[in-house]
């Protein structure tokens, strides 16, 4: 269409990330498969509460969970909802009659490599948007980029990062094309590591800040306040320990919960009560109270987890109750606590 000019229109502003997100990786059949009809009623049911925040990822499920996403976003108003999903990982077609799935109870039959470059990131990004069904992602999120994952092949992960990936990220960003940047972080050694060796718009924190452990609390969550680098907490429930302690199948940290987690977290558990207060409530809440954390992204794998998410994110919880789990040394002391 010779003489013609194409008018690219920059897409609407989408709504802020709200103070309670929905966590996609359960949704991705990580520890047990979800069927499809309830995948679809669990979104619904955490948007219906109040939830705008949808966070999601290539590898939960290799693709699954971000394809669910996507079916769900087709009912609602796109720039209502600020979508985030992860870069890090490019998935290729599994051989034919082949099972390359890793890790998870279900999931989809593609096989994942590590790409941390412009390249790489470039086609994660076209990978998702297609699972996602939109072109519009708000928050692309550096995922796994830690020792734990990649061992001897860190360095040169990381300098693929600095060297082209993180500019990418950058470029798209300053195009109007995303509006933030992530960066994921598993365990504290690798937040103190990032802290200062990436300059994002916030880390995604999934374990080093909970109401089990306040490690990251003097370093590099004082770090990111000083700067103004914003905190979303993705495992606020400490991978399950901290919403059902008593369930002898129940995971902390990823790995089955030790008998000395359980006892804390029902230590937790019988102060949070004497207060009236659920141990979940307390959970959720207790991130939100630290002034750099802008949200926690609880999971779901069913309506009723989502819709109990929404009413303890909004649970009334006595200052007193804080102040008691402090006293008994099962909360730092200098964990924000409110007023």
């Amino acid at each position: 269409m010779s003489g013609q000019s194409v008018i690219r229109v920059a897409p609407p502003a989408p709504a802020p990330p709200g103070r309670l997100g929905f966590g996609g990786a359960p949704l991705g059949d990580i520890f047990l498969e979800t069927a499809e009809q309830v995948a679809g009623s669990t979104l619904r049911a955490a948007w219906d509460g109040g939830v705008r925040y949808f966070d999601t990822a290539p590898w939960y499920g290799h693709g699954l969970s971000e394809h669910r996403l996507g079916t769900f976003l087709l009912s609602v108003n796109r720039p209502d909802i600020f979508v985030s999903t992860k870069v890090g990982r490019v998935y290729l077609p599994a051989e034919r009659c082949g099972d390359a799935r890793v890790h998870w109870a279900g999931g989809l039959n593609f096989r994942v490599t590590y790409d941390y470059t412009a390249d790489g990131f470039a086609k994660s990004v076209a990978q998702s948007q297609m699972r996602l069904g939109t072109p519009s992602i708000d928050a692309l999120v550096i995922h796994d980029l830690d020792r734990g994952y990649h061992g001897a092949d860190f360095e040169r992960h990381f300098n693929d990062l600095r060297q082209s990936g993180l500019g990418y990220l950058e470029s798209l960003r300053d195009a109007g094309e995303i509006s933030w940047i992530g960066m994921g972080i598993n365990t504290l050694e690798d937040f103190e590591f990032m802290v200062d060796a990436v300059e994002v718009d916030f880390f995604l924190v999934a374990m080093p800040y909970t109401l089990m452990d306040q490690g990251a609390l003097p370093g590099p969550m004082a770090k990111c306040l000083d700067r103004g680098t914003r905190l979303v907490i993705g495992a606020p429930f400490a991978s399950g320990i901290l919403a059902d302690p008593e369930n002898p199948d129940q995971r902390y940290n990823y790995h089955p919960a030790s008998d000395e987690h359980r006892a804390k977290a029902l230590a937790l558990r019988g102060i949070a009560e004497s207060h009236g207060v659920s141990l979940a409530a307390a959970a959720l809440q207790f991130p939100l109270l630290h002034p750099a954390v802008q949200s926690v992204i609880p999971g779901a794998v069913t309506p009723l987890q989502a819709r109990q998410n929404c009413t303890n994110a909004t649970a009334e919880i006595p200052s007193e109750m804080w102040l008691e789990m402090k006293a008994a040394g099962l909360i730092s002391p200098d964990a924000p606590t409110g007023p």
